[in-house]
């Protein structure tokens, strides 16, 4: 018994040849993956950077202190 594939084999060649003809790194080649790749990762890192200079600066004035 054999299942119908998921897309139609034209469709995937065509699929292939575009994602070879591309010339960028394999993690970056989908339509999304700049925002999977880069933007999440810089937002973290932005939002860490965030915080620990917060936590510095609080601590080095005294403010925030738990009683």
């Amino acid at each position: 018994m054999s299942e119908p594939p998921f897309r139609p084999r034209e469709k995937l060649l065509e699929k292939q040849r575009y994602f070879q003809s591309i010339h960028r790194h394999t993690y970056l080649k989908g339509p999304y993956d700049k925002i999977t790749s880069v933007a999440i990762p810089a937002a973290l890192a932005a939002t860490s950077l965030f915080l620990i200079a917060r936590g510095i600066y609080n601590m080095s004035h005294g403010i925030g202190k738990k009683e």
